[in-house]
């Protein structure tokens, strides 16, 4: 037997074992080796569909995401514009109290002003009169010594006061 040719039945043989060990392959080993190929290629499109999903469901999630800071910033924006306009109309509205109460102060001191000067007017002119008085008291003890001086004085201050009183009246 050489190494190179084989014998006819050594071929015979090895057809033989091989139709069967095919057949055996064949009818249990091929259908199992296909099948579990298949599982695991329906397990690679699963994944890589689910992968898929997931990717979307992240874009989608990012989408959101960034929706929802935009609208937070607005939201915040908003907030704070009203925020400061409140802060404005509280500054305001402050302003216009103290002015008011400000002028309110100033017109009761104008007020008290007033009075107390009327006050201290009056009591000046009180003393002058006073004062007054008591000197022509004395200048008139010596003049008024005879009853008809006294009338005749009493008359004309009389008038004087009149005629002061009507020209006070007309301006």
């Amino acid at each position: 037997m050489s190494l190179v040719t084989p014998d006819f039945g050594l071929l015979v043989w090895m057809t033989l074992i091989f139709g069967i060990v095919f057949f055996v392959l064949a009818k249990w080993g091929f259908p199992m080796i296909t099948a579990s190929v298949r599982e695991r290629a329906e397990r690679i499109n699963a994944s890589i569909k689910a992968a898929k999903e997931a990717e979307e469901r992240l874009r989608n999630l990012a989408d959101e995401q960034n929706a929802l800071i935009e609208e937070s910033r607005k939201e915040q924006a908003r907030i704070l514009k009203e925020a400061a306009s409140s802060r404005d109309a509280i500054l305001e509205q402050a302003r216009v109290q103290a002015r008011e109460e400000a002028s309110r102060i100033m017109e009761q001191a104008k007020a008290q002003i007033a009075t107390e000067k009327e006050s201290a007017l009056r009591d000046i002119r009180s003393e002058v009169a006073m004062i007054s008085c008591d000197v022509a008291e004395k200048v008139l003890r010596k003049e008024f010594l005879q009853d008809d001086a006294k009338k005749e004085y009493v008359s004309r201050v009389v008038e004087e006061i009149s005629s002061a009183r009507a020209d006070s009246l007309k301006n």
